[in-house]
C-alpha cells in the first residue's frame, strides 16, 4: 500500500484523493481473497448496494487506478450512471454567506473570516485553499498544476487581496492558513471549523461546507458575467458540461421563480 500511495503522490494526486483511494483499496483487499474478474465484479455489486452512486464511482476510480498500478491482467470496472438533479441542493445563499462573514468579522475571528472569504471569492477547492501563501496574496494569484499537467490560475480579487494583506502584514511569507506545527490546516479541520462557525452564527450547517462556497462563487460569477468558457477555466473544469451545473438554480430559487412567473 505504501508503494501505491507513493505512486499517487508522484502522479500529483491531491492529498484528499490519495487518502480516499488508499481507503478504497484497503477496503477492496479486506473484502476479496484474491483479485479476479469475478471478485472485482462481486465487489462492485457490494459497493452499489451499500453506497451512493458518487461514492461508488470514486471507489471504482481508485480500484481501476490500482489495477493499472499493479498491471492487473483483467477487466477494469465501469462506473455507474449518476442521475443529475435538475436543481442544486444544499448550496449556501448570498444571505447566509453574508450572515457568516458578518458574524466572524464582528467577533474579530479573522482566521475563519478569511477562510470563508477565500472560498467564496476565488472558487478554490479545499485542497487548493490549503496551498495559499502570503506570497500569492501579494501577487494576486496562485498557479496550480493539475495531475494532467494543466495550468490553472486562481485569481484573488483586488478587494480581498488588499483586505487580507492588512491582516497578514507580518510575516510577509508562509502559509496563509497554517494548522498545527506550522503545517497547512487539514481539509477535515477546515470542514469542522466551518460547521462550528455556522452553528455559532445561526446558519444552516447543511449548507456550510467547503464545496458549497465553490458553488456560490460560480453562481455569482455567471450571474454577473455570462461567459461560461471563462468560468470553466476559472473553475479548472476540463469540459464546459461540468460547468453547466452552475447555471441551475436551487430548489428554493426554482420555487420562487415559478411562484413569480405563473399567474394564470
Amino acid at each position: 500500500m505504501r508503494m501505491f500511495v507513493q505512486y499517487l503522490q508522484e502522479k500529483g494526486y491531491a492529498e484528499n484523493t490519495v487518502d480516499s483511494y488508499s481507503f478504497a483499496i484497503c477496503q477492496l483487499i479486506d473484502k476479496t481473497q484474491s483479485l479476479t474478474n469475478q471478485s472485482l465484479l462481486a465487489h462492485k455489486e457490494w459497493l452499489v448496494s451499500s453506497f451512493a452512486p458518487k461514492t461508488v464511482n470514486n471507489r471504482i476510480g481508485a480500484i481501476n487506478t490500482y489495477l493499472d498500478f499493479i498491471a492487473f491482467d483483467g477487466i477494469r470496472l465501469k462506473g455507474v450512471r449518476i442521475q443529475q438533479k435538475p436543481f442544486l441542493d444544499n448550496v449556501i445563499s448570498n444571505e447566509q454567506y453574508m450572515q457568516l462573514i458578518s458574524g466572524l468579522k464582528q467577533d474579530g475571528d479573522w482566521f475563519w473570516y478569511f477562510i470563508v472569504r477565500f472560498l467564496g471569492c476565488t472558487g478554490a477547492r479545499v485542497s487548493e485553499l490549503r496551498q495559499f501563501k502570503v506570497e500569492h496574496v501579494t501577487a494576486g494569484y496562485m498557479d496550480i498544476v493539475s495531475k494532467g499537467q494543466k495550468l490553472r490560475r486562481i485569481w484573488i480579487p483586488d478587494s480581498l487581496r488588499e483586505e487580507s494583506l492588512t491582516w497578514k502584514a507580518k510575516p510577509m511569507n508562509g502559509l496563509l492558513f497554517p494548522g498545527k506545527n506550522d503545517n497547512a490546516i487539514t481539509s477535515r479541520g477546515i470542514s469542522v471549523g466551518l460547521k462550528r462557525a455556522a452553528l455559532r452564527y445561526g446558519v444552516d450547517q447543511d449548507v456550510v461546507y467547503p464545496h458549497s462556497f465553490r458553488h456560490l462563487f460560480a453562481k455569482n460569477f455567471i450571474n454577473r458575467n455570462p461567459d461560461i468558457s471563462l468560468l470553466a477555466d476559472l473553475m479548472g473544469h476540463e469540459s464546459i458540461e461540468t460547468t453547466r451545473i452552475y447555471l441551475r438554480r436551487t430548489a428554493d430559487e426554482q420555487r420562487a421563480a415559478v411562484d413569480e412567473a405563473v399567474n394564470w
